[in-house]
């Protein structure tokens, strides 16, 4: 079970989610929780280092003493008085750490990757051992793991990556036991070490892959994702508030949803519960009653070619246009390369004899990779662009359907277009500006009669008679 920053991001928040696991103890059911930081809290830790390294010592520990207070307020707020004293001296310790850190990198006045992890690591390590308090006092057995403990990376900073059978051992020997003897183990996400025991982080919104890097080494039967939403839907309800839930989707459109833009699952959650063909669930923890939405390995049968519209912004379209690359050899790769050498993701290529067209979302260093593809090319960018992606399966499956989605948004320039990659998917760049309107468009076109049996139309219905 992971829990997000909203679940534990305070006393309240904290009872809800020490409730939802009472609810699944209650089924007969063992349960190994991870938690995200507080909400916000690494946000605020993040800033922290930024200050400490720009030498800005005074703002940096200013940032730490709020920090240090909202922990304590929280915990005073949610134990009794004997556990909440050895809680206080627990985050006093922690906190005094945390500021001779900052104070440190504040002399250095350089913030290295390595002491950025270190720094960021604070928030899940203390947002656990709180939870494991909270779940010891409601008699549900809660155990603190330092999931630095289990959780072995390389040593990558800032986005680690994770030795899968390393972890397996791990948890194994550490949080096996502690499940066979009753407990419920309680772990912060998010973060990990390397096998030297230095701290790593998995990159920002890493706790989904901790929860199924832990489900998968642990061939736990499902993994359940918390979060403040009930579930993926057919779009963002803050464009379209007729959006339906999507009751299930597999893995593989699931995965497709949250790389373009969908943000409630980080895309690295699919790959460890595909590999062991664990179904994974998303559900509400403010709305604990709601079905959420499950993710299988196999589709189910849908009457409704999409199911679902996500759209991603800050995006920038890199045109490459050469005459040399007419009929010559390794040009594509001479491209490519260049990104390669810069660790550069790409989002969408289209090429044509003489051009390449790629977007990237990533502007750090986008001047030197320009500056290198100069060398043997002219390169132009467009920045403030958007993708809007299409997913559902079969789409090759149903004849017209390029022709109905650009119809939806005919009053809408269009200035890319992908869908041979993948059968589930089809996408196209837009300006950022138009990115509202046309998922309105999309979504009014294509969830105006739902398969009851894939999506939650009676909520609509719901919405619709309060309306």
């Amino acid at each position: 079970m992971k829990f997000g920053g909203t679940s534990v991001e305070d006393a309240q928040a904290m009872e809800r989610t020490a409730a939802i696991v009472r609810g699944r103890r209650e089924k007969g059911l063992e349960a190994v929780v991870v938690v995200s930081a507080m909400a916000k809290v690494t946000d605020l830790l993040l800033s922290a280092a930024s200050a400490a390294g720009r030498g800005d010592k005074a703002g940096s520990l200013a940032i730490g003493a709020r920090l240090r207070h909202r922990h304590i307020d929280t915990a005073a707020a949610l134990l009794d008085a004997e556990r909440v004293g050895r809680m206080q001296q627990f985050l006093h310790q922690e906190f005094d750490a945390l500021d001779d850190l900052l104070r440190g990198i504040s002399a250095v006045g350089e913030l290295t990757p390595r002491t950025n992890d270190l720094v960021v690591s604070f928030g899940e390590r203390l947002s656990s051992k709180m939870m494991a308090e909270t779940l010891e006092q409601r008699g549900l057995q809660g155990a603190h793991v330092d999931a630095r403990s289990c959780i072995v990376t390389d040593a990558s900073y800032g986005k680690a990556v994770p030795q899968e059978a390393a972890i397996e051992a791990k948890l194994a020997e550490i949080v096996l036991p502690l499940i066979e003897a009753g407990k419920t183990p309680v772990m912060g996400g998010f973060i990990g070490s390397t096998v030297e025991g230095v701290t790593t982080t998995l990159g920002r919104g890493g706790s989904d892959f901790t929860a199924a890097l832990v489900g998968g080494g642990m061939h736990a039967g499902a993994i359940e994702i918390w979060t403040d939403v009930n579930g993926i839907m057919t779009t963002d309800p803050r464009i379209c508030p007729d959006a339906l839930r999507v009751k299930t989707i597999s893995f593989e459109e699931a995965a497709e949803l949250a790389y373009f833009g969908a943000k409630v699952l980080h895309p690295a959650t699919i790959l460890p519960a595909v590999q062991k063909s664990i179904p994974v669930w998303v559900l509400n923890s403010r709305n604990a009653e709601n079905e959420g939405t499950k993710i299988t390995a196999m589709a189910a049968k849908c009457a409704s070619p999409f199911k679902s519209i996500a759209a991603k912004k800050r995006l920038t379209i890199i045109d490459v246009v050469a005459s040399r690359m007419l009929m010559s050899h390794g040009y594509l790769k001479a491209v490519f390369d260049v990104f390669d050498r810069y660790k550069c993701a790409i989002d969408m290529v289209s090429t044509s004899e003489v051009s390449i067209s790629l977007t990237v979302d990533s502007n750090q260093q986008l001047p030197e990779i320009c500056a290198e593809l100069g060398k043997i090319a002219d390169v132009k960018l467009e920045g403030h662009k958007a993708l809007v992606c299409l997913v559902g399966e079969d789409i090759r499956g149903h004849n017209g359907i390029a022709g109905q989605v650009f119809g939806a948004i005919s009053h809408i320039n269009v200035r890319m277009i992908s869908q041979g990659a993948s059968e589930i998917n089809m996408s196209f760049m837009i300006d950022e500006e138009d990115v509202e309107d046309a998922v309105r468009s999309l979504h009014s076109h294509f969830f105006a009669n739902p398969d009851e049996t894939v999506f939650d139309v009676a909520n609509r219905v719901q919405l619709e008679s309060k309306a």
